[in-house]
């Protein structure tokens, strides 16, 4: 005969197993229904890709000192400062591929923003220009420090960055070029981080240098 104290205890087991089981099973059925939730919840539809326009990169050549038009079909976002960031990452990129015309590390993670503001006429009134925008390229400190040293592929890197700027934005006419969102003096010695570009200058070359 089992004693009655080993009686009490086993009911009280059982009574306890079965509470734990009713817990467990309703703590499982919630989590399966938050899961039909979520699958149901979840889009049918991919998220939209910005559509692909044609474009103009302005790239540079090392072999003969240019800067020349390449027109690609490229997806670009509707915003012009989120456009012009697009466009020179790509440029960036195709001169970080094997096989460039112009080699510099570092691709579209180079750059850190691009603005495009008013240009303003004159230093005292700060009267801006109808028609004009002055585009403001923030580099990043990895891609200064990479890029390779010398005049003329230097200049390569910032006036086919301000042309590529002008041909997709004809309203650009000037540039500045920010590091880390700060001023710097050259891009790796010899470009003039420290003016501002016209949009539409010329390469120079080692002759023309005094």
């Amino acid at each position: 005969m089992i004693p009655r104290h080993q009686s009490i205890l086993f009911i009280i087991l059982l009574i306890a197993s079965i509470a734990l089981g009713a817990v467990l099973w309703t703590t499982l059925d919630r989590a399966h229904k938050r899961l039909l939730e979520g699958e149901n919840s979840a889009p049918t539809q991919a998220p939209q890709v910005a559509p692909s326009e044609q474009a103009t990169l302005m790239v540079a050549n090392d072999y003969d000192n240019s800067v020349t038009p390449r027109a690609l079909s490229l997806p670009l976002p509707q915003n012009s400062e989120g456009r012009a960031r697009a466009l020179l990452g790509k440029l960036l990129d195709l001169y970080a591929a094997p096989g460039s015309t112009h080699q510099v590390p570092g691709g579209s993670n180079s750059l850190a923003q691009v603005f495009l503001l008013p240009v303003t006429a004159g230093h005292a009134g700060k009267r801006s220009t109808p028609g004009k925008e002055l585009a403001v390229v923030n580099l990043t400190s990895s891609f200064v420090s990479t890029h390779p040293s010398g005049l003329e592929t230097e200049a390569l890197t910032i006036l086919s960055i301000c042309a590529t700027l002008h041909a997709n934005f004809p309203r650009v006419t000037e540039v500045r070029f920010l590091v880390d969102g700060q001023p710097r003096a050259t891009l790796a010695g010899h470009a003039d981080l420290s003016r501002t570009y016209l949009a539409t200058e010329e390469v120079p070359s080692e002759e023309a240098q005094p």
